[in-house]
């Protein structure tokens, strides 16, 4: 037996705790009480999550609802695709100045962002040389690099604050479209493509510029993937990778340590990296059912799904359920709508209802496998549907995480600069009970 063998052994016999022992003190498992609300550990001004009221003491589901800073998603929306423009930027100007920006003001910011969408040719080299197979790892990177470019770096004033984060919003889709390239280039053999931004385009429009190059992409395809960005641009704080950034932020360390550990925390497969998790079970599910239009044949493979016997034996439909969403995940409502619209032009529709027949018999599958336990109320997450989207669009598998935190990095900033404001700062810092009992030292020669 080699250490590494023997160490993993040891380890994995430590690492051990009852399970009966988080009953016996109460313990919030991932920070979730027994009903599967989340415990309540702070107070925001930013986003609210909607998916069940209270009433009696008891969570009862209702229609998904996302607010951003008061005004509800669906709302927020409805204005910028009935005036035929995009939307993400003045989602960003809203979670961080907490008001709708009027328009001289969204002009003006727009240019802003725009002015600072590009890179020296130094940092340039300085991604591409990072060699890295893995975007988010690459994207982390990025972002630590670019702190040894900032002179005031840790210069914690609110306008310096404010500059860095909108600095890092208007350069996350270069750091991912150029290590995107360098990735290519480096393990793929493609041709090394470099463009330069665009600054009449928006967010959305440039990046997907930075990626396929002019001509390469409809305007329904930026049209939703700015919507896509506008849906994932922030929700709460409990989410993992805000939380991680507000707990990062809450120690003092610095804006690019901060959101670096925000990447790190959204990199995760339960996470920002699940629709990718979507996009894998349904390639699973196109190969092995014949019928697509076959709610039997269908049903029959989503129960082999939840009983492990197929896939990837995790038991999970993933795309389906979420934390806090119950009848409806308002994200899905939306993106499903230009989904389909999608599928139309790009004569994919045959897909798209198999997405469709899957979100309607897969909460009732998962319910019936759980005999005796109450049922939850579920709905397809935001996750379901955006993997089809960005392979619609033509996005490559790599990018579907990255987009998520070149999109999110505006709710982490808007987290962020919050949790540094509060008069009563305090680093969070929660309590873990040690169960592992006491021994006795024995010096080496008696062991």
């Amino acid at each position: 037996m080699d250490l590494i063998e023997k160490l993993t052994r040891c380890i994995e016999q430590s690492c051990k705790v009852d399970t009966e022992l988080f009953k016996k003190y109460d313990v919030k498992r991932g920070l979730r009480n027994q009903d599967h609300t989340g415990v309540l550990v702070g107070l925001t001004n930013i986003g609210d999550v909607v998916g069940y009221e209270m009433r009696d003491g008891k969570p009862v589901p209702v229609e998904g609802q996302l607010y951003y800073r008061g005004l509800e998603v669906r709302d927020i929306v409805k204005g910028f695709q009935e005036e035929k423009r995009h939307g993400y930027e003045e989602a960003v100007y809203l979670l961080l100045a907490g008001e709708l920006p009027k328009s001289s003001d969204l002009s003006e910011f727009k240019k802003y962002i725009s002015d600072r969408r590009e890179l020296s040719m130094y940092f340039k080299n300085l991604i591409l040389s990072l060699q890295g197979k893995d975007l988010m790892n690459m994207l982390a990177r990025s972002v630590l690099l670019l702190y040894n470019m900032d002179e005031k770096a840790e210069d914690k004033s609110y306008p310096n604050l404010v500059a860095q984060s909108l600095d890092l919003i208007a350069k996350f889709p270069l750091f991912i479209a150029y290590a995107y390239h360098g990735m290519r280039h480096s393990y793929q053999g493609k041709t090394l493509s470099i463009r330069h931004s665009v600054p009449e385009l928006s967010v959305a429009e440039n990046f997907l510029y930075l990626i396929k190059g002019h001509g390469c992409y409809t305007k329904l395809d930026a049209d939703i993937l700015d919507l896509a960005m506008v849906l994932h641009a922030e929700h709460g704080g409990g989410n993992n990778s805000t939380f991680t950034i507000r707990v990062t932020s809450s120690s003092g360390t610095d804006t690019y340590a901060a959101v670096s550990s925000a990447i790190g925390s959204l990199k995760g497969t339960l996470h920002g990296g699940a629709n990718l998790k979507v996009l894998g079970m349904m390639e699973h599910i196109k190969e092995n059912v014949e019928d697509w239009e076959d709610e039997d044949e269908i049903a029959n493979y989503l129960r082999k799904l939840v009983n492990k016997e197929v896939y990837d034996q995790s038991g999970k439909i993933y795309g389906i359920g979420h934390a806090v969403y119950t009848l409806s995940d308002p994200r899905t409502v939306l993106l499903k709508q230009k989904a389909r619209e999608l599928a139309r032009e790009k004569d994919m529709m045959k897909e798209f209802h198999l997405y469709e027949l899957i979100e309607k018999l897969a909460p009732q599958v998962i319910n019936e496998a759980k005999p005796g336990r109450v049922h939850k109320v579920l709905c397809a997450n935001v996750d379901f549907y955006s993997g089809f989207v960005y392979t619609c669009i033509g996005i490559p598998k790599e990018l579907f995480t990255p987009l998520f935190a070149m999109a999110r990095v505006t709710g982490w900033c808007a987290h962020r600069l919050e949790e540094l404001d509060f008069k009563t700062k305090r680093i969070i810092r929660p309590a873990y009970k040690n169960v592992y009992g006491r021994q006795t030292y024995k010096h080496l020669s008696e062991r």
